[in-house]
């Protein structure tokens, strides 16, 4: 598949760019000499690079739901939502804790999650942040990134035509032989 051109407003990453992104993320961590327990993703953006880093490092992943980006199809930020619970494979979360996301847009997120975490979490012993994106506009600045990205441009990421497509549209296009969620794709 071919994405379109990348520009200063619009990022266009391909599925073949993002996992090159979470493996370069994952080698800067290893680089970095730092030794970390636990891995936690915020949902949804960080669960595809959590799951990659916590099966590269063989440690527990954890999940906790966030939610800021809903209006207009995901493209508006709203009020950030951090979900009651989180969910890990084993224990609780404890010591030396990386924080996973795909981007730090503004920085709220991150901020207000460290936040709560540190306030919920008495065992945190360390806590450091990876991503593969930091945007220019950001107030924070994660301890790992891939690409720093000054002109703050839209980042469409592989995986968001799901957001659109619908279990109807998706019998369709496998009946027709399309072998993915971008029907007018070279992939057919």
């Amino acid at each position: 598949m071919s994405t379109p051109p990348s520009t200063d407003r619009d990022l266009w990453v391909s599925w073949e760019q993002y996992h090159e992104l979470t493996e370069r993320l994952a080698l800067q961590v290893h680089e970095s000499g730092w030794a970390f327990d636990k891995i936690l993703c915020l949902a949804r953006g960080g669960v595809r690079v959590g799951d990659v880093l916590s099966r590269i490092f063989d440690v527990p992943l954890g999940i906790l739901a966030t939610s800021s980006y809903r209006e207009a199809a995901g493209t508006v930020q709203g009020q950030l939502d951090i979900a009651q619970f989180i969910t890990i494979t084993r224990g609780t979360l404890d010591g030396r804790v990386l924080l996973v996301d795909d981007m730090v847009d503004t920085g709220l997120t991150f901020t207000r999650v460290r936040d709560h975490l540190l306030k919920q979490f008495a065992g945190i012993t360390e806590l450091r942040t990876a991503v593969l994106w930091w945007k220019g506009h950001a107030k924070v600045e994660p301890d790992y990134y891939v690409d720093q990205l000054p002109t703050n441009p839209w980042i469409h990421q592989p995986f968001e035509d799901y957001d659109s497509l619908r279990p109807h549209q998706l019998e369709s296009w496998i009946r027709k032989g399309v072998r993915t969620a971008y029907p007018d794709s070279e992939a057919k």
